[in-house]
């Protein structure tokens, strides 16, 4: 019989509308992270919409972040850009308060200490990542109650490595990735304590 599959040989899966919609929903990301340009993305999602099984959905999202035919999976991908860089002497670097966080930040300094404080600041993105460039002194990364953070990337000589938070990026929750080198300092991740109404 015409187009009758043999024993054993894989069948395709039709996608859904909601298949349809969170493949758009990433390349709508893509192109807020400067991934691709304004005409790729009506491009690619005249193909998403006119898409019928997944494997039709590989040519514009296999170049992207993330398992292109994972759809049920909301990728945090990886920040794009140049960093903001923050250098401080012997008096450090230090940000607190209400403060608009860049995706990308680079820290450098050769002793002063580090105090990035992100409890109240403006997050727009959903991943931060954190460059750091140390010498001697230490630094605290102070981070919202439900946000995750990946230090793994952070090699310390002399000093050492603290995290207090997940490791493993959640949907929906800030997630911070925390990488470079520290000479002698040490480096801690943690939420933001509050004693007699003053934060530490």
């Amino acid at each position: 019989m015409t187009g009758a599959r043999l024993p054993g040989e894989g069948r395709e899966i039709r996608i859904s509308d909601a298949d349809r919609e969170r493949a758009a929903t990433r390349l709508n990301r893509a192109m807020a992270e400067g991934r691709i340009s304004v005409e790729e993305l009506q491009e690619r999602l005249s193909v998403v919409y006119g898409a019928r099984f997944g494997s039709e959905l590989l040519p514009v999202l296999s170049d992207l972040p993330g398992d292109p035919l994972d759809l049920s999976a909301d990728v945090l991908a990886t920040p794009v850009g140049p960093p903001t860089v923050l250098r401080g002497g012997v008096g450090g670097v230090k940000r607190r308060g209400d403060w608009a966080v860049p995706a990308r930040l680079r820290v450098q300094t050769s002793l002063g200490a580090v105090l990035l404080d992100f409890c109240d600041a403006q997050l727009p993105m959903p991943v931060v990542e954190v460059e750091l460039e140390l010498g001697a002194g230490s630094a605290r990364l102070l981070v919202p109650e439900n946000a995750t953070a990946d230090v793994d990337g952070l090699v310390s000589q002399y000093g050492s490595v603290r995290s207090k938070m997940p490791s493993r990026a959640v949907h929906g929750r800030p997630h911070f990735r925390v990488y470079g080198r520290t000479a002698a300092g040490s480096v801690t991740v943690r939420t933001r304590y509050t004693f007699a109404g003053r934060h530490f």
